[in-house]
């Protein structure tokens, strides 16, 4: 049976920098980048806590019915305007949406990735120690 101080010491898997290569999808990139500005990198971008809250529902108010006579041009220019608005709140979400789903699929490859670098210490210590023990009782290799 193996003493305490042939067992190497366990390896925080956090602690290990792994260089990922980590190639998504063109087309999934391209739908969490805003257009004209820089590629979203998921090496790069950490969200915090705050961001990754899910928004609270908020309850729509009733449709207010609007006779046709009353729809002149200065409704229909509120409306418009309202239209470019959802439009807009609805693609930010979305990228917003599509970014975290990028950052998390890179953060799980990363983990893994550092998780079996953690492995592969702890046998590599393993296999020191055995050596240590055949180079003590039969002399160097």
């Amino acid at each position: 049976m193996p003493s305490a101080r042939d067992t190497p010491s366990p390896i925080d898997p956090e602690s290990i920098q792994v260089p990922l290569s980590y190639e998504p999808d063109p087309a999934d990139l391209a739908l969490s980048s805003v257009p004209g500005q820089e590629m979203f990198d998921p090496r790069k971008r950490k969200f915090s806590a705050e961001e990754l809250k899910p928004q609270p529902m908020i309850k729509k108010a009733r449709k207010v019915f609007i006779p046709e006579d009353m729809k002149d041009e200065r409704y229909w220019a509120r409306r418009r305007k309202n239209n470019v608005a959802a439009k807009r709140s609805r693609d930010a979400r979305r990228l917003k949406e599509n970014q975290i789903a990028i950052r998390a699929s890179f953060l799980e490859k990363e983990n893994a990735l550092r998780v079996e670098v953690a492995d592969i210490r702890k046998e590599l210590g393993r296999c020191k120690n055995i050596l240590a023990k055949y180079q003590a009782r039969h002399g160097p290799l």
